[in-house]
């Protein structure tokens, strides 16, 4: 549906506020679609990029600091994040012995597990953009790539 209907604006001011508009609009629409599905197993976004970015580490940790500059919405607390996973026991926490400072996270067992119940479901979002070809979406991404340098 045209984002004219879907905001309920009929006009914008030029192409580039409706390019923008568009973007933050299509981000939003996305995110409710993965907060929709992982409702269901108690996960939010923020927390399943964690364990995304963990599942890439294992089996060695990764320190906080890693995963806060490795995370999609930087706005996020990424102690936070690890102490709500920490309870439902999807990754463990341990001091790291170079740097008592700091926290080594790793993912468990039951995290890998959980990522793979979620990685077909996830598959699936993607699979609902096949209206676009596979040149298309490369073409997407590089303008994409391109607005944020």
């Amino acid at each position: 549906m045209e984002l004219e209907k879907e905001i309920q604006q009929p006009r914008f001011q030029n192409q580039f506020q409706k390019l923008i508009l568009n973007i933050v609009f299509t981000a939003n629409w996305l995110d409710l679609k993965q907060i929709q599905l992982l409702k269901p197993y108690d996960v939010s976004p923020q927390q399943y990029n964690i364990l995304r970015i963990l599942r890439g580490q294992h089996p060695k940790a990764a320190t906080v600091s890693l995963l806060t500059e490795r995370m999609l919405d930087k706005s996020s607390n990424a102690s936070r994040l690890v102490e709500k996973l920490r309870v439902k026991k999807f990754l463990e926490r341990e001091e790291c012995p170079e740097d008592r400072r700091a926290v080594n996270v790793k993912i468990t067992d039951k995290g890998l597990e959980l990522l793979k119940k979620l990685d077909p479901l996830i598959g699936e979002v993607e699979k609902s953009m096949h209206m676009i070809t596979e040149d298309e979406a490369k073409a997407f991404n590089d303008f994409l790539d391109q607005l944020r340098d």
